[in-house]
């Protein structure tokens, strides 16, 4: 793979990019040598919007995701360029039929590996034409390569998928689930290793996750399953206040064999002890529908263990909303709360705001980002943090401390973190 010039293969690499039919996704990330991009990492694909095919630009500083939308045409190229233009040090780039790898070396010049994309076994037909790039729109819910294949083993054990590795009928909804989590698990583990923000495991010392509040370990056993397929050792730990959570889980793990890479904790999310489970402080820490102040309480043994990087899907928000009913609302927001079911939306959206500002303030960059489309389940947002260790932007504490002030509540993790 011999080097080149960097403009000649950005330029072969922007024409990639802007074909609208062919791209699923693109990525910059790193920096060239003795250079600082703008941002952290860019992401890039295409997505049809009311007013047409867009493409969709997120990108990450060191404590938020910024996105925008340009439509295909003048103001899309003018996008790229502006990105083509920072000294990012790596490109990947996948189309419909190949994978491109863009790595810049130190003496500033490129080294390019393009590679056919192999077909997916687990591909349907439905997915092909809905994939089919000449004619097909890019929708929000158009199929996506599947990271678990519905005859994984861990899907059979766990009761998604019958005996022949079929998905059942009556758990289409909890596949889907599973796949959007573990994308976004894939996408926040791959930024914090490239980062450096979370450590590159051994199997002498695996990465220590733990799932609090697990239930029946559905995501619990998944992430585990796709995080050693990825090549990283992971030693998982379940915390369940329920003894029949731990029996099943700990039945399932021997099941599939991978008894001795789990542990199942009896205990709440607050005061469960891991001293025997894990030899140190867990580095990512997993919170799915825990509901109500049960996410708070899971954040906040995030924040006391400095986990490396935290997912928390919360569920039911009713400690603010509670809050929110006892107190007069300020002027001149009364239409918000004057109907009740806007006035728990309200409380949701809310409580998620607050919870982001308070990891923020503890030195976590935070997204607060859709993990599965919400015909599928009400419960679908999912808090994404990062520890940095950095002192937080500035204004964040006042911010917070406007907003609080101005609606008169008072947020569960707040007191937690005291």
């Amino acid at each position: 793979m011999p080097a080149e010039p960097l403009l000649r293969a950005l330029t072969r690499l922007r024409a990639v990019v802007l074909d609208d039919a062919a791209l699923e996704r693109a990525v910059a990330s790193g920096r060239m040598r003795g250079q600082q991009p703008r941002w952290r990492r860019v992401e890039l694909r295409y997505v049809d919007l009311k007013a047409g095919r867009h493409l969709q630009v997120t990108a990450y500083d060191d404590t938020q995701a910024h996105t925008a939308n340009h439509a295909v045409g003048d103001d899309a190229r003018a996008a790229l360029d502006a990105l083509l233009d920072e000294p990012f040090g790596n490109w990947h780039v996948e189309t419909t039929t190949e994978t491109h790898q863009l790595r810049v070396t130190k003496k500033g010049e490129a080294l390019v590996h393009t590679a056919p994309r192999a077909a997916r076994p687990d591909a349907t037909p439905e997915a092909a034409e809905d994939e089919a790039p000449a004619t097909q729109p890019r929708r929000h819910d158009r199929v996506k390569p599947r990271l678990l294949a519905e005859d994984d083993p861990v899907l059979r054990a766990l009761g998604i998928a019958d005996d022949q590795g079929r998905v059942k009928p009556s758990r289409q909804a909890k596949y889907r689930q599973v796949e959007e989590f573990l994308r976004s698990l894939d996408a926040a583990v791959t930024d914090a290793l490239e980062s450096g923000k979370l450590r590159t495991p051994t199997p002498a010392e695996p990465l220590r996750v733990v799932d609090l509040g697990c239930g029946n370990a559905y995501l619990s056993f998944a992430a585990h399953r796709f995080l050693t397929g990825r090549g990283l050792p992971v030693h998982l730990v379940g915390v369940d206040t329920k003894q029949q959570s731990h029996d099943h889980n700990a039945a399932v793990a021997a099941e599939l064999g991978v008894e001795g890479s789990t542990s199942w904790v009896v205990g709440s999310i607050a005061g469960a002890d891991l001293a025997d489970a894990l030899p140190a402080a867990p580095e990512v820490v997993l919170a799915l529908h825990a509901c109500d102040t049960a996410t708070d309480e899971a954040l906040a043994r995030a924040v006391g263990w400095e986990a490396s990087l935290v997912l928390a899907a919360p569920c039911c928000h009713h400690d603010v909303a509670a809050q929110l009913r006892r107190r007069p609302t300020p002027s001149p927001y009364g239409m918000l709360t004057r109907h009740g079911i806007l006035r728990e939306r309200l409380a949701d959206t809310l409580t998620d705001a607050l919870r982001a500002a308070l990891l923020r303030q503890q030195g976590y960059r935070v997204d607060v980002v859709e993990f599965v489309e919400s015909q599928h389940t009400p419960r679908n947002t999912l808090i994404r943090a990062v520890r940095t260790g950095a002192a937080p932007p500035a204004g964040v504490a006042e911010e917070y401390a406007e907003l609080t002030a101005a609606w008169g509540v008072r947020p569960r993790l707040a007191e937690l973190l005291g």
